[in-house]
């Protein structure tokens, strides 16, 4: 099955293949000036599962800010096949190659970092517990909304831990029950 995709679309992800680290911010000179029409493109996207949310550092590749962090795009591997781009590999969490690209620089492919000391990793470390969390521990240790808190939460199962939801005395408490690789 075929994708279909716009012009802009279509020169995203292009421009994004063509990129060591997959990136597709900061746009390319042929969008210049079209950052408000690009938003609409890349939220289709990421719809699509074409392009998938990633931390990044620096200010250049960000998409949106989510609390202390900054997220970017990337390309994924239906991405690249979308726009006919075979046998460019995509390098998978577990790879040794993959954590020493994570020490400091621009994260590849698929690979979502958690800063320590962020608030992001703050909920991971309440979910981590034996009992986990509850939506309130998280709306208190990040200051969080609760509906921020129940879209992290989302985020991270989309960056692949798997969580567990347990009721406990009329409380729904949240707890990661396996962990991502790397």
């Amino acid at each position: 099955m075929t994708t279909k995709l716009s012009d802009m679309q279509r020169i995203l992800l292009s421009t994004a293949s063509q990129r060591d680290d997959g990136h597709v911010l900061p746009l390319p000179e042929t969008l210049k000036g079209k950052e408000l029409p690009s938003k609409p493109a890349l939220a289709a996207l990421l719809k699509k599962e074409l392009i998938s949310e990633i931390d990044t550092q620096k200010p250049a590749q960000q998409w949106r800010e989510d609390g202390d962090g900054r997220i970017g795009l990337v390309i994924t591997q239906a991405g690249l096949e979308a726009i006919g781009v075979l046998g460019k590999a995509t390098l998978e969490p577990s790879s040794p190659d993959v954590r020493a690209q994570n020490r400091g620089q621009s994260a590849p492919l698929h690979v979502p970092l958690s800063r320590a000391g962020t608030k992001q990793d703050a909920v991971i470390a309440l979910l981590k517990r034996e009992n986990g969390a509850s939506l309130f521990d998280i709306v208190d240790a990040t200051g969080w909304l609760p509906h921020t808190s129940r879209a992290a939460l989302t985020g991270l199962k989309k960056k692949g831990y798997s969580l567990e939801k347990d009721k406990v005395d009329g409380v729904t408490r949240y707890r990661i029950t396996v962990e991502k690789a790397g």
